[in-house]
């Protein structure tokens, strides 16, 4: 973990970033004089800023900005002699909060702040340290992910409310929304009569062409086919629904194929970094989950100095507030929601896939609990293992672990004989 001091720098920068131009306060090691300035964000700016600042200053310079990642960064990580100490936009909020209580807010002024913190609160900041390139692609690569299969969920859920309004038919004779053979179908058939006309034979040939070869399924949707009736003969309604509809599928469709691309490079990638194989042996992980777990834990071994500090990181852990007398829990709201989904999302799957895990969920559940704040139990549980065999480097071993629970009389298991 490096620090803010646990090096001299030559100069400290702050910076408020934004989408064309950012503006920075500057002050050199060892003086009180700030300079301030306006940098455009064109990579001929950033680089001729840069160049300038190497030569007047040598390196290395601290930079701190409140963004981990961005274009920015991108560009600043380029050049070796900037060590940037990233702060979380809260903090940088309520810093500045502390000295304008009006809550004016200006771009330059906010340079100075994140300067000051630079320079006042060093031991509060950590450096920004990049990982292989291999990890950062497969960072970038899940998260991207997630975002298509998100777009791909608004999609289906507003596809389904079209088709309720003049061909509900459709949707029980489907079960999944987010498949090509769905997609197929609606543009093959975009209305009940349309696919009422179909023969039997055309029918049959469609699923089976989709591997969709269940006797029994198909000769039942064939069934319900040729005796649907339609919900709505009015064109004023059909004809805009149908046309909504088809521009639905055919963006559902692009999603769809990119998942399948996304898979395909991220299962490419997740072999070049080596803990892969530690997250591929936990139950329930999968080729999804496993390189978000890879990814939510990373490869610098200093990064966390505790599993506690890994539930806070990702927003496991309840925030507890006291003032007087009263105490309250409450939702983390300062945290990624992604890496809460992720180990919120794979702890869910765990428990068919887990013994204890099934024993503390229903142990949750009947004290009272609900599904999701049970799950956040168990996810919380989790993490505990979890940083414990990202440290060691030791694959979970589901019958060790019952072995470890038995010894210590653990109530998630049954005492062997």
């Amino acid at each position: 973990m490096t620090l803010a001091t646990t090096a001299r720098y030559t100069a400290y920068i702050g910076i408020d970033w934004a989408d064309r131009k950012h503006d920075f306060c500057l002050q050199v090691a060892g003086g009180d004089t700030q300079e301030s300035g306006v940098l455009e964000h064109t990579p001929e700016a950033i680089e001729r800023w840069a160049t300038t600042l190497h030569k007047r200053f040598g390196g290395p310079i601290a930079v701190c900005l409140e963004t981990t990642k961005g274009p920015l960064v991108n560009a600043l990580l380029r050049y070796e002699f900037f060590a940037l100490f990233p702060v979380h936009a809260a903090t940088l909020a309520g810093y500045r909060k502390a000295f304008s209580p009006s809550g004016a807010k200006d771009d330059p002024s906010d340079a100075r702040i994140a300067l000051d913190l630079l320079l006042r609160h060093p031991e509060r900041l950590q450096a920004l340290r990049p990982q292989s390139s291999s990890m950062r692609m497969l960072t970038t690569l899940v998260e991207e992910r997630r975002q298509v299969g998100d777009a791909i969920v608004r999609i289906t859920n507003r596809l389904g409310s079209v088709l309720k309004l003049y061909y509900p038919q459709v949707l029980d004779w489907f079960e999944h929304r987010n498949t090509i053979i769905f997609c197929d179908f609606l543009t093959r058939w975009p209305t009940v009569m349309h696919a009422r006309r179909a023969r039997a034979t055309t029918l049959q040939a469609f699923f089976h062409a989709h591997r969709c070869a269940r006797k029994g399924l198909v000769a039942e949707r064939i069934e319900s086919i040729r005796s649907s009736t339609p919900l709505t003969e009015d064109p004023a309604i059909i004809r805009p629904a149908q046309l909504t509809m088809q521009t639905l599928v055919a963006q559902l469709r692009v999603l769809i194929e990119a998942i399948d691309d996304f898979d395909e490079e991220i299962a490419g990638i997740s072999k070049e970094v080596p803990d892969y194989e530690l997250f591929a042996s936990l139950p329930g992980a999968g080729h999804i989950q496993a390189p978000r777990l890879l990814v939510a834990f990373g490869e610098d071994r200093d990064r966390f100095i505790d599993a506690a500090q890994v539930q806070c990181y990702a927003g496991i852990a309840p925030v507890i507030e006291r003032s007087g007398n009263r105490c309250w829990i409450h939702w983390r709201f300062a945290c990624s929601t992604f890496l809460r989904q992720t180990f919120v999302e794979w702890a869910g799957s765990t428990v068919t896939r887990s013994a204890w895990a099934g024993v503390f969920y229903r142990q949750q559940r009947s004290k009272g609990a609900s599904h999701g704040v049970a799950i956040r139990a168990l996810a919380f549980k989790w993490i505990r293992i979890l940083y414990k065999m990202w440290k060691t480097r030791q694959p979970y071993n589901e019958a060790t672990y019952l072995d470890a629970l038995r010894r210590h009389g653990s109530p998630l298991v049954v005492p062997a004989g």
